[in-house]
């Protein structure tokens, strides 16, 4: 049978609908096609330039992790987070030695930052995939396309991307997960083959998943889809006790060879130390210029139950934004089938996880991005059908209901592309034009945007001009003589800048370090009197927004601190792990 070119791009965009007019090879083909490009250039845009910033503090102690484990063997180093992405780090490290050593490599260098931020940039581009196949399970290919796309570029997903972080490896197996889940439910509503097989390759992805991050509310979206079905006598998908028992079984196996140091002593106090929120480090988080508690303990007098709700409305490019809020009423369209119910879900118990307690950062925002990326692009589809009826009855004509329709959804991508174009390679900075533009970057959360990416700059210069021995205070010591030591400045000591004791031990010469992100209400006082003292001798930015300050004290500086120190009350001691100077290549 003969092809038009309007039966290719309907059959790229929707090859389901052609499954009867032996066009079912072409689409496929021209599906893995697109999605291929999608990872190659997606993971273009995640890993180019990752060496960019310098390494944030929650990076650095994954680096000094992994120092640990290739000196000692497995030990519990940073036994608060799982084993799994530690273990890709490892051998990414590992692989960018060997590759430095060579004769190739020494003309072009890995940087450790580089290596360590690599697995992530890897796993988030491949998540182009699974989105898609989730969500053309839930929604058919042409959806699933559109919400693929929009995660290969949208520039938040990105930059969450590119941090040496447990998040995104969450969302990658999760995901993987539910793909598996939801297959596994269409074989045996079709009763076409046992589906058995799914639920095994489902637990075994949850072990991964858990092995990645411990967030066992994960599991409570997948399970509370599952259990909707069970009061429907017709439903063919049920594991029953045994099989469930079985499920758990092969989940905890997974998870127990993908995270074997849970079975360290030591694992378990680090774990203890961290629930018990003895790990945390400050006393605060600035959210658009305003300094709130951060314990997650607080819950509503924390971070404002609205931070991720306004994340949305100002990260992501305006496009998705309007698609979003018209996506999300077609959520409670019985037209739109079952799959609404899982993303419903997924939104819902999300939000109860993660809104309500009183700590919160931009990145845990990971695991529920895609499913506000699936859910715009619902709103893309039904937008561009409806302009494209619209259209197809004002022309008398057919060809819109195929241009059209792949033009709008085209138009919300390039936008999404443009954004990401815009804020390259400092994509956590994106701000919309909701937001502002990028003229308010930084201003709404300034911890998470710029996430330590100064320190490597700043310690250099500092490492120029320092006197032999001087006091560095900063509000992140660890990276500031991490960095110190890659300049060959192992003798400058670097302290804590919320630390009163320390403060009052400064003299002149000494240098402190004021980053924005790292305000809080413990050193608020000194950085105030600082700033009414001197003058910053340095000032550092990223992509044209300010983001550290330098100041060298002098007699009048000195003291400000000195009576600012005074002030204050004795700094909480918090357990922190032993600074180990073999931190990385």
């Amino acid at each position: 049978m003969a092809t038009s070119a309007d039966a290719i791009i309907t059959a790229a965009l929707r090859p389901e609908l052609f499954a009867d007019r032996g066009l079912v090879s072409i689409s496929r083909t021209v599906m893995i096609a697109i999605l291929s490009i999608m990872v190659l250039v997606g993971f273009g845009w995640r890993a180019s330039g990752l060496s960019s910033e310098g390494l944030s503090e929650d990076e650095l102690n994954k680096l000094r992790a992994v120092a640990d484990y290739r000196a000692n063997g497995l030990t519990a180093a940073n036994g608060e987070h799982p084993f799994l992405m530690k273990a890709l780090q490892t051998a990414s490290l590992f692989v960018a030695e060997k590759w430095n050593a060579s004769s190739i490599g020494a003309t072009r260098q890995i940087a450790p930052e580089t290596a360590l931020r690599m697995p992530g940039a890897i796993f988030g581009a491949l998540t182009i995939v699974l989105i898609y196949l989730l969500t053309a399970e839930l929604f058919g290919a042409e959806v699933g396309l559109i919400a693929a796309a929009l995660w290969t570029f949208d520039p938040t997903a990105i930059g969450l991307n590119r941090i040496a972080k447990e998040d995104t490896f969450l969302l990658f197996f999760f995901l993987l997960a539910n793909v598996f889940w939801l297959r596994g439910q269409r074989v045996a509503e079709s009763a076409g083959e046992r589906y058995e097989k799914y639920a095994w390759l489902t637990a075994v992805s949850f072990g991964a998943m858990l092995a990645s991050k411990y967030l066992p509310q994960a599991l409570t979206i997948s399970f509370a889809y599952y259990w909707l079905f069970q009061r429907i006598p017709e439903t063919r998908w049920r594991l029953g006790k045994k099989r469930i028992l079985i499920f758990f079984g092969v989940m905890g196996i997974a998870f127990l060879v993908l995270n074997p140091t849970i079975l360290l002593p030591a694992t378990w106090r680090q774990m203890g130390l961290f629930a018990g929120q003895k790990l945390v480090g400050h006393d605060g988080y600035e959210f658009m210029g305003k300094l709130y508690s951060h314990r997650m303990t607080d819950w509503l007098n924390g971070i404002p139950w609205y931070f991720y709700h306004l994340m949305v409305a100002v990260k992501l490019p305006v496009l998705t934004v309007i698609g979003f809020v018209i996506g999300l009423p077609l959520l409670f369209r019985r037209k739109l089938g079952d799959g609404r119910y899982f993303i419903g879900l997924w939104l819902v118990l999300w939000m109860m996880t993660f809104s309500f307690t009183g700590g919160k950062f931009m990145r845990y925002v990971t695991l529920v991005l895609p499913a506000i990326l699936i859910t715009a692009a619902l709103g893309v589809q039904f937008a561009s059908c409806w302009l494209a009826r619209l259209v197809s009855r004002l022309l008398s004509a057919q060809w819109p209901r195929v241009y059209l329709r792949a033009f709008v959804a085209l138009l919300v991508v390039i936008g999404a592309v443009k954004a990401s174009a815009d804020a390259a390679p400092y994509f956590r900075l994106y701000t919309n034009e909701f937001g502002g533009s990028m003229k308010s970057a930084g201003y709404f959360f300034p911890h998470d945007e710029f996430y330590d990416g100064s320190m490597r700059a700043v310690m250099l210069e500092i490492a120029g001009r320092a006197k032999p021995g001087a006091k560095v205070a900063s509000e992140t010591p660890s990276v500031a003589s991490y960095y110190a030591q890659r300049a060959n400045r192992p003798d400058l000591v670097c302290v804590m800048l919320s630390d009163p004791n320390e403060l009052r031990l400064l003299s002149e010469g000494d240098f402190v370090i004021d980053a924005r992100g790292r305000r809080y209400f413990s050193n608020e006082l000194v950085l105030g009197k600082l700033r009414q003292a001197s003058m910053p001798v340095l000032q550092f930015s990223i992509a044209g927004v300010p983001s550290a300050s330098v100041y060298v004290l002098d007699q009048k500086s000195r003291a400000a601190v000195v009576d600012a120190a005074n002030q204050l009350p004795r700094l909480t001691t918090m357990v922190r792990p032993a600074v180990s100077p073999a931190a990385g290549p």
